[in-house]
């Protein structure tokens, strides 16, 4: 009996130590993060809402953000295979083996771009048209229904796809269909419908360090959004706040 206690005991010190080292594992220096590059958000510059967002996460840390603009679904690969630590824009459990945080970061607010002629599609109704939305978004996985869509791989040529009709809708969140709207030599040809709001994650790499990141990024979330400290970065890029007023994290 003697020696089983002894051996129990010597069992608890050594899972204490093992959780005591793991919770002073040092943080590392910097952050690697991959991102399409969206205007005013993520751009290549440095420059963006997004990027505010995780230097207000991660630098007072003495994390340093370092940036690469990619295409989306590039992103996507370089988290997968741990050649950066965050890919940033995902929806939450979109790719296998990647790792994704209790907090999200933002939201999209997803909308249709038709002609203004076509009927106003609802979420209930946008399975019965012809979509078309950027490669790699995946759409079919958040709007019910959906049965015909094609993916297109250039933004150039959505706007005559609409008026020669060969698709109903183009779907995309707010500022990226604001941007192509720009181009628009008649603006009011056409018009945007709400369709859902979907929130945004950081993507984690399925490594130690990826771990370790995403476990820092909840924690400062909790603290950033009860704090009110993330607010001043929406209201200077002018865009919505996305928690509530009791900063409660999103459901699991």
């Amino acid at each position: 009996m003697g020696v089983s206690r002894a051996l129990l005991l010597l069992l608890c010190l050594g899972a204490c130590v093992g959780a005591g080292a793991a919770e002073s594992a040092p943080l590392p220096d910097k952050v690697r993060a991959a991102s399409e590059e969206w205007a005013d958000y993520t751009q290549a510059d440095g420059q963006g809402m997004g990027w505010d967002i995780l230097r207000a996460v991660f630098e007072p840390e003495g994390i340093k953000l370092e940036i690469r603009s990619v295409p989306y679904t590039r992103s996507i690969g370089l988290v997968q295979r741990g050649e950066v630590d965050v890919q940033v824009g995902a929806y939450r459990d979109e790719s296998e083996g990647v790792l994704y945080p209790k907090w999200h970061y933002d939201v999209d607010h997803i909308y249709a771009l038709g002609l203004a002629s076509k009927p106003t599609p609802t979420l209930a109704t946008i399975g019965n048209y012809r979509l078309v939305w950027m490669r790699g978004y995946e759409y079919n996985n958040y709007l019910p229904n959906i049965r015909r869509f094609n993916e297109i791989h250039r933004s150039v040529g959505i706007l005559p796809m609409l008026i020669h009709e060969r698709a109903d809708f183009y779907i995309d969140a707010s500022m990226e269909i604001e941007e192509v709207l720009a181009k628009a030599e008649d603006p009011k040809q056409f018009k945007l419908s709400p369709l859902i709001n979907l929130p945004l994650y950081l993507g984690f790499a399925n490594n130690e360090n990826g771990r370790t990141l995403r476990a820092l990024f909840d924690r400062r979330m909790e603290v950033l959004v009860k704090g009110g400290q993330l607010k001043p970065i929406f209201e200077h890029w002018k865009q919505p706040y996305p928690f509530d007023e009791h900063g409660k994290p999103p459901k699991p």
